[in-house]
């Protein structure tokens, strides 16, 4: 495991190795971010409802670059990393619910 982060809902979020590799073979440009990737979710600037009950953590890094954390919140409690991944095209996801803040 390489860390957990409480999510806005107060659930305790996994990232494990296995799902951080995954991510950075997909996403080579976020190797290193691993902490990006955990603060992204307890400190979003936006969490958006996902099309399968996930949840789309996003914060700026940069001027007009998010980070998006897509994560699943399996109980009340606690829940794991899907992917992650960069964008400039944050207008897409503001397309879907808004979850947070209300």
């Amino acid at each position: 495991m390489l860390g957990t982060a409480r999510s806005v809902n107060g659930a305790l979020i996994r990232l494990t190795a296995e799902r951080w590799t995954h991510v950075t073979e997909e996403h080579c440009e976020l190797a290193g971010l691993s902490y990006e990737v955990l603060e992204s979710i307890e400190s979003p600037e936006v969490v958006y409802q996902g099309l399968a009950g996930e949840l789309l953590a996003a914060r700026q890094l940069v001027p007009g670059k998010f980070l998006v954390v897509v994560y699943r919140e399996q109980t009340a409690e606690e829940g794991f990393v899907i992917t992650a991944f960069l964008t400039r095209r944050i207008r897409q996801l503001e397309k879907r619910r808004k979850v947070w803040p209300r």
